[in-house]
C-alpha cells in the first residue's frame, strides 16, 4: 500500500514546480514534503522527481501523480454520494489533452460553466492528444480518434472548421493569378509545429499534389491570425477565429467554398465516468454549440 500522503507531497511539488510551494498548498515544511519525497522514492527504488526550477516528473513520477489525483477525484465523488456528506471543499485536478485551436475557441466556455475542479491542461496536436490516454497521463482529451480508446469512452463533439486565409495583400502579392501549384510552392505558409498537417491536407484537396511551400513556425492560434493579418504567410485558421476578420475584409480565403472540417471526440477514462459526468456534459454540449455538426 502506497502512503498516501508521500503521494499527495509528491503530485504537489510536480503540480507546483517547487518544494516550497509544494509546503505552502499543503501547510507543512518544506523539509517536511522533501523527507515524504524521500521515503516514497527509497521505497519504491527510484527517482519520482528531477530537482530544478521547475521540478520535472520521471516517467514514474507522473504515473504517480496521475494516480493520487484520480483517488482524490473518485473519493471527492464518493464523498458527495455519502448520506449528510458534501463533496471536498478542496477542488480536485482534472488533468485534459486537448489541441491548442479548441483551447482558443470553444474549450474555455466549458470550463467557465463547470465548478469544483482545478484544469491542469496539456496541449497536443488532435491527431496525438489521445497518445495522452492511451499511456494514462489524462483522464479526457480532445482527440480526432473517434475509435474508443481501450478502457475509454467515445462522445462525438462536432467539427472544428478551417479556413485557409491570408491578407489581401498576401494574396493579392503571391496568388495574382490565383491558387494553383505553382504559387501554393513558393507563397510562405505558416504552421504549428511539426505534427501539423492540416496544410498539407488542404494543399492536396485543394490543388491535388503533395507540395512543400517555404514554412514560418509559429506554435500560437493567436499567432497564426496575427502573422496571416500582417501578410507573413497563409494558414488554417479556425474558422470562429477567422470569421470576423474574412467578414472585415482583413483577411482573405485562398478558395471560397473550400473550407477543411476536422471531426474532434471526447474521449475519457471510463473507471473515471461517474466522476467526469458533469464535465463531459458540459463539454459535449459546449462544442455542439461551436462546432459543425455531423
Amino acid at each position: 500500500m502506497f502512503d498516501y500522503a508521500h503521494l499527495s507531497a509528491l503530485s504537489a511539488v510536480i503540480r507546483t514546480g517547487s518544494f516550497e510551494r509544494a509546503a505552502q498548498q499543503l501547510s507543512v515544511t518544506p523539509s517536511a514534503i522533501s523527507q515524504r519525497i524521500k521515503l516514497l522514492e527509497e521505497r519504491l527504488g527510484t527517482v519520482l522527481v528531477i530537482r530544478g526550477q521547475p521540478c520535472m516528473a520521471t516517467e514514474v513520477g507522473q504515473r504517480l501523480c496521475q494516480h493520487v489525483e484520480q483517488v482524490a477525484l473518485l473519493e471527492d465523488s464518493l464523498r458527495g454520494s455519502l448520506p449528510g456528506r458534501e463533496a471536498g471543499c478542496q477542488p480536485v485536478t482534472l488533468r485534459i489533452a486537448i489541441n491548442a485551436d479548441s483551447l482558443a475557441t470553444w474549450f474555455i466556455p466549458a470550463m467557465a460553466r463547470t465548478q469544483g475542479y482545478l484544469f491542469d491542461l496539456v496541449l497536443d496536436d488532435q491527431d496525438h492528444s489521445a497518445d495522452w490516454l492511451r499511456r494514462g497521463e489524462v483522464v479526457a482529451a480532445v482527440t480526432a480518434h473517434r475509435a474508443p480508446i481501450q478502457g475509454c469512452d467515445c462522445h462525438p463533439l462536432g467539427a472544428l472548421r478551417y479556413v485557409a486565409a491570408a491578407s489581401p495583400a498576401f494574396c493579392s502579392r503571391w496568388f495574382a493569378d490565383g491558387l494553383n501549384e505553382s504559387a501554393a510552392t513558393h507563397a510562405p505558409c505558416l504552421t504549428f509545429d511539426r505534427k501539423d498537417r492540416l496544410q498539407a491536407e488542404w494543399l492536396r484537396m485543394a490543388v491535388g499534389a503533395d507540395l512543400h511551400p517555404p514554412l514560418h513556425w509559429l506554435p500560437s492560434s493567436q499567432a497564426f491570425v496575427d502573422a496571416a493579418l500582417a501578410g507573413i504567410g497563409w494558414g488554417m485558421i479556425p474558422e470562429p477565429l477567422a470569421g470576423p476578420h474574412l467578414r472585415a475584409g482583413r483577411l482573405t480565403a485562398l478558395r471560397e467554398g473550400q473550407p477543411l472540417d476536422v471531426p474532434l471526440f471526447w474521449q475519457q477514462s471510463r473507471i473515471m465516468g461517474p466522476v467526469l459526468g458533469h464535465v463531459t456534459r458540459t463539454v459535449v454540449q459546449e462544442a455542439r454549440t461551436m462546432l459543425i455538426s455531423g
